[in-house]
């Protein structure tokens, strides 16, 4: 019986975790839930799971993390705000399950030196995809990494057309089911972008070897190349169920949480190659990578502004990255990292994205 703390119980990560965990109560506890908000669906599931420990906000997640014993945190918070909770665990000992990429890929150095090996399981589903094709070789074998991409919604639209999209349009994400900011960050490829970051932090694979396939069908969620000219890819009908899964019961596998792949059925699985002049998110992100310490909080703050000001109608869907180009542009990145240069740096490319944002008008 493994004990689980899940933060962000009541998101789409969180829901999809009760439902493994429902469906499976011999082999999961849930000991403690926190949420962003929503203090009625918090504590619906408290009652239902017969959980007393639960939080709202950040800071009371963190402090949750200190305070509950618990085998595996799932961190399902959404933000940059899930950097204390992630380092709270890895702190305490903890298996930390990780959807929330940005408290890895703002936290960089801070967080892979506060992990032991292991303790980090990705619930991405690409990276748990590369995590689990990694088991068939060995570090030094691997020759690349290549993430797959469905493209979103506006996959093989050039530039120029982008210029008018709506955020209903950019919402309308043709494989997944997410909240407003992922699924935005799928149209800009943003968010692919930060999983380059992710991937690199958590496999130690250099840039240079994480490529971007755009894979419309979502049923291949990453490969990895190995050096013998193989390549091993990790392929299931779209379910975020089976990541975090995963994530819960790492290395073990949970019976029965996605449906398998119809072989019967004639399907065509197509790979195209990423268009950066359209999406030039996963180029700005691998710049950024590169750069380190502040910079990839400045990346993430700044699109965050962008991806909001897009959603009040101040700002078009291509000027998303050009924000996020500008205020990355600007800044200056300050000798080391603590978490103190981390949220002074966030501040100021928040305050950055407004300006520029508000230069356009």
């Amino acid at each position: 019986m493994r004990r689980i703390l899940i933060l962000g119980s009541t998101g789409s990560i969180g829901t999809q975790a009760l439902d493994v965990i429902r469906a499976n109560p011999r082999r999961f506890e849930v000991v403690g839930l926190s949420a962003g908000s929503n203090r009625a669906l918090l504590e619906a599931q408290a009652a239902e799971f017969d959980v007393d420990d639960t939080a709202l906000g950040a800071d009371e997640a963190e402090q949750l993390v200190r305070d509950v014993e618990a085998d595996v945190v799932l961190n399902g918070i959404t933000g940059s705000v899930g950097l204390g909770p992630t380092l709270a665990a890895l702190e305490c000992g903890r298996t930390l399950a990780l959807a929330n990429k940005e408290s890895l890929i703002v936290g960089g150095d801070l967080v892979t030196a506060a992990a032991k090996p292991g303790q980090i399981v990705p619930v991405d589903s690409e990276h748990s995809a590369i995590a689990q094709a990694l088991r068939s070789g060995s570090s030094e074998e691997v020759r690349r990494l290549v993430l797959t991409a469905s493209g979103g919604p506006f996959r093989g639209r050039s530039r120029e057309s982008l210029a008018d999209v709506t955020p209903a349009e950019a919402l309308a994400h043709p494989t997944w089911d997410m909240g407003r900011v992922v699924t935005t960050n799928s149209a800009t490829l943003v968010n692919k972008g930060l999983e380059v970051i992710e991937a690199h932090l958590l496999f130690d694979v250099p840039y240079d070897r994480i490529d971007v396939v755009v894979h419309p069908q979502s049923i291949v969620h990453s490969m990895v190349e190995f050096t013998d000219g193989s390549t091993i890819a990790q392929a299931s009908p779209p379910d975020m169920r089976l990541p975090i899964s995963l994530g819960l019961d790492w290395p073990h596998r949970v019976s029965g949480v996605g449906r398998p792949i119809d072989w019967t059925v004639a399907a065509s699985w197509t790979f195209e190659p990423l268009d950066d002049a359209a999406f030039p998110a996963v180029r700005l992100a691998k710049h950024v990578g590169r750069a380190g310490g502040t910079y990839p909080a400045v990346f993430n703050a700044a699109n965050e502004q962008a991806v909001d000001a897009f959603h009040e109608g101040t700002l078009p869907f291509p000027g998303i990255v050009e924000t996020i180009q500008r205020v990355v542009d600007a800044h200056e990145a300050p000798a080391g990292l603590t978490r103190e240069s981390l949220a002074a740096a966030e501040a100021w490319a928040r305050d950055a994205a407004d300006r520029a944002i508000a230069a356009r008008q």
